[in-house]
């Protein structure tokens, strides 16, 4: 456990989850409901969202025993879903698509779907718990601080869904449309780090 280790992880899952683009949605979703019912909802969906992202991590590189699939694979593709999700964050579709999700929700309470899965714990972030998980030299103390890392972010986004409406009057559209693209900028180096990774382990590359 140290603390370069530690930031990796944070910033990975952090972009990946990205809490401060998610705000606006949370008020949209939750716009008619009464504060407590507003809270009671950001609580469930972060409960249940740290739930899944945590059997990712636990268990994530068992499943890929069982399937067959190489760590150095997994490395790669999950590198190419990360950089796939920073370029949609650098031209607006992840945005466009949550928008969507949030429409389809308008119904029912969104609590599970779309906020737990697929917004907070999504195909993104279940990959980027296996990767950060991942590879011989990680210890069982590396995984508890991935976890750490993972309820911290999961926490993050609580805090933010509290203060959602506050958040979406400061920054305005265009404020949250420069740290979404700021974000996948990072998140796009992040995942070319993986692939690169992904490559060295197979011997295509070396160190």
């Amino acid at each position: 456990m140290d603390l370069a280790s530690a930031l990796t992880s944070f910033a990975t899952i952090f972009v990946v989850i990205d809490p401060v683009g998610m705000a606006p949605i949370f008020v949209a979703m939750t716009s008619d409901m009464a504060p407590a019912h507003r809270r009671a909802v950001a609580i469930r969906a972060c409960v249940i969202a740290a739930g899944i992202l945590m059997v990712f991590g636990l268990f994530g590189n068992a499943l890929l025993s069982t399937l067959g699939i190489s760590l150095a694979a997994f490395r790669i593709a999950g590198g190419l879903l990360l950089f796939l999700i920073a370029v949609d964050m650098l031209f607006e579709k992840r945005t466009e698509r949550r928008e969507g999700r949030e429409a389809d929700a308008d119904n029912h309470d969104p609590s599970v779907f779309p906020l737990a899965t697929p917004l907070i714990a999504g195909p993104g972030s279940m990959a980027a718990m296996i990767l950060l998980n991942s590879g011989n030299e990680v210890t069982w103390l590396d995984r508890l601080e991935v976890q750490l890392v993972m309820l911290t972010v999961v926490g993050l986004v609580l805090i933010l869904f509290f203060l959602s409406a506050v958040i979406a009057r400061l920054l305005g559209r265009t404020g949250i449309l420069v740290v979404t693209r700021l974000l996948g900028m990072l998140l796009a180096a992040l995942s070319v780090q993986f692939v690169l990774n992904g490559l060295i382990d197979l011997g295509v590359l070396t160190g």
